[in-house]
């Protein structure tokens, strides 16, 4: 089950984050941040069950900076497209450009990223 390490991953890049900003923000010390929510887009082709990658955040949380943040989970559906003349291949269809022949490339769909992280700062 890899979805443990995409929490790890997730709840570092989170804390890394926050981190930033707080030394951006150059402050005299102030308490952590609370962060309440976390935000992620995952593509449907990114070979991760969302269901699982709840479960394991709602496990791998205790004790970290999302301890207190709820995980949401947007699903982004594969694009297909063709390289040269950008149109988009429907969905189910034969995986080449109507129009040019070329072979589509995937636009979209794949990817795994953290859109956005709602915090409470002091």
């Amino acid at each position: 089950m890899h979805e443990y390490s995409i929490v790890q991953s997730l709840v570092d890049s989170v804390a890394a984050a926050v981190g930033a900003r707080e030394a951006a923000v150059r402050t005299p010390v102030v308490p952590t941040p609370v962060v309440h929510r976390v935000d992620v887009s995952i593509g449907e082709l990114a070979g991760v069950d969302c269901a699982l990658l709840a479960t394991a955040f709602e496990v791998f949380r205790a004790g970290t900076i999302c301890e207190h943040a709820a995980l949401r989970i947007d699903r982004i559906a594969a694009l297909w497209e063709c390289p040269r003349c950008h149109a988009a291949i429907v969905r189910g269809g034969f995986l080449r450009c109507p129009s040019c022949n070329e072979p589509a490339h995937l636009a979209a769909g794949d990817e795994i990223v953290l859109q956005r992280i709602e915090l409470e700062v002091s």
